[in-house]
């Protein structure tokens, strides 16, 4: 990846907005709306969304490409989506500046975890993973008669993605990647608020040189994405989002009993066992859960501290706090952008302020001037309040997080699982054994110890109850756009 600081037009935006439908470049003409840059609250575009019909079209072309993409030996299409992801890679310079002005991540996150992470690790891994062949060979059986089977997989199909806006790149590969590995051909539609990157996307699908209808972008508001989640001709609706929305959509999809892949919210806990040395962890714990202005669902902005610990630990944050920078996303030295917009940006000041009214108090928090200009709010750790407090059970969405005390590890493990989600957790201990034996009984689709790693490709990533249905990534993110097919002949 170039220098984002030398290399980069910072100021880009991606000039072409038309939609991609079968190959082709077609004008939008359904409602335009503008994109905001939340960092400088500038306008940064105007966007056409699809009609019906285009919707329609999208879904045509996607369905008259899938039998031949489908015949394509597993081989053959890993070639096409290494050729994809090599285009990305070359378009690097242009992804970066689209993102962080359409997002307000700051650059030096945005330039690893939104961009080369999605490129050179998850989707390249989905391109090898095409190649695997995924027959069972189940042997004989001889009841009543003597018979061998194979269980192979087929793809399911034509694929709806729809994305959230937080990270638009990386939720578009995790999707379309595994589907056109599968054989799967992909109608991609991303959130609204962030639609710049993913219609950029589409300059590369052509250059890439991916057979037409394979990939078909459109974009728009609520009503084409409820049109793309309930339309006949699709299979499988993957789907990025809030638990709300994500239940909207599993009920339009139940209309054509479309199987559904939601990966949801979460309010993830972040556990601090007895024994830790809270010196050496409270800075990357605060400036994890904070990244990306807090705007992540795997966000672990729940702390359950430890009694022995808590105070120290409190003390120990200070020095993370004092190194959380709020403002332009430009800035290598920031590390905490904007909210994504004026309501975002009011509904986690609502947290805050409905804390307070409960009887909870800030304990830390960034006390700098904020810009004049742009969707900010500085951080904020909230303590005293209840574990049924609204801001202990529901996500924010934001750069504020809360912290509970606990006595004993049995109190810790049932305020981990004391919420409706159950998407990520971490546990701080040091026994190793003693660590597992947490993390087991935590009800979450991912779990770290001591601070885990990088999201893996080859790992699967989804969660428990309002968390989501199915996962993403690797194997199990295959099998998402997979049914599989029982073949059984007599011998």
């Amino acid at each position: 990846m170039p220098d984002a600081d030398q290399n980069v037009d910072q100021s880009w935006v991606p000039p072409n907005r038309t939609l991609l439908i079968g190959g082709a470049d077609v004008e939008p003409e359904g409602q335009t709306w503008d994109v905001v840059n939340p960092a400088t609250e500038e306008v940064i575009a105007t966007v056409g969304g699809a009609s019906a019909p285009q919707v329609d079209a999208a879904v045509a072309a996607a369905r008259t490409a899938f039998p031949t993409w489908a015949a394509l030996s597993g081989e053959e299409r890993s070639v096409h989506i290494h050729r994809f992801a090599d285009a990305l890679e070359r378009a690097s310079d242009k992804l970066l500046p689209s993102i962080v002005n359409e997002v307000g991540t700051p650059v030096a996150l945005a330039e690893y975890l939104q961009v080369k992470m999605a490129v050179d690790e998850h989707l390249r891994w989905a391109a090898e993973a095409a190649k695997t062949d995924r027959t069972l060979h189940l042997g004989e059986y001889d009841k009543p008669v003597p018979t061998m089977s194979d269980v192979v997989h087929d793809p399911v199909g034509v694929v709806a993605a729809i994305t959230g806006y937080n990270y638009p790149l990386n939720l578009a590969v995790f999707k379309f990647g595994a589907a056109l590995a599968a054989g799967c051909t992909v109608v991609l539609f991303p959130s609204p608020r962030t639609p710049l990157t993913t219609l950029f996307l589409a300059e590369l699908v052509k250059e890439s040189g991916l057979p037409d209808g394979v990939m078909n972008i459109v974009v728009g508001g609520v009503d084409v994405g409820k049109r793309l989640s309930s339309h006949p001709g699709v299979d499988r609706v993957s789907f990025t989002g809030s638990d709300g929305v994500g239940a909207q959509i599993m009920a339009q999809a139940a209309a054509n009993l479309t199987g559904v892949t939601l990966e949801l919210g979460g309010k993830s806990p972040n556990i601090v066992l007895p024994g830790v040395d809270v010196q050496k962890i409270a800075v990357e714990m605060h400036l994890r859960w904070s990244r990306n202005g807090g705007q992540g669902c795997a966000a672990l902005a729940r702390l359950l501290v430890h009694d022995s610990v808590y105070d120290e630990f409190l003390e120990a944050g200070a020095s993370a706090f004092d190194q959380m920078i709020v403002g332009d996303p430009w800035d290598r030295a920031t590390n905490i952008g904007p909210m994504i917009r004026p309501d975002h940006l009011a509904s986690v000041q609502s947290f805050i302020d409905d804390s307070l009214a409960v009887g909870g108090s800030k304990l830390l928090e960034v006390t700098k001037p904020l810009p004049e200009k742009g969707y900010f709010i500085n951080p904020v750790l909230l303590g005293g309040l209840d574990p049924d407090a609204r801001a202990v059970q529901e996500e924010i969405f934001g750069p504020v997080a809360v912290i509970l005390p606990f006595k004993d590890t049995e109190e810790a493990i049932a305020l981990a699982n004391d919420t409706p989600f159950g998407l990520a957790a971490n546990v701080w201990c040091d026994d190793p054994v003693e660590a597992r034996r947490v993390a087991e009984r935590i009800r979450a689709g991912t779990v770290w110890i001591n601070g885990g790693g990088a999201m893996r490709p080859d790992a699967p990533f989804g969660g428990f109850g309002r968390s989501g249905v199915g996962r993403e990534l690797g194997e199990w993110g295959m099998r998402e756009y997979l049914e599989p097919k029982h073949i059984q002949w007599r011998i």
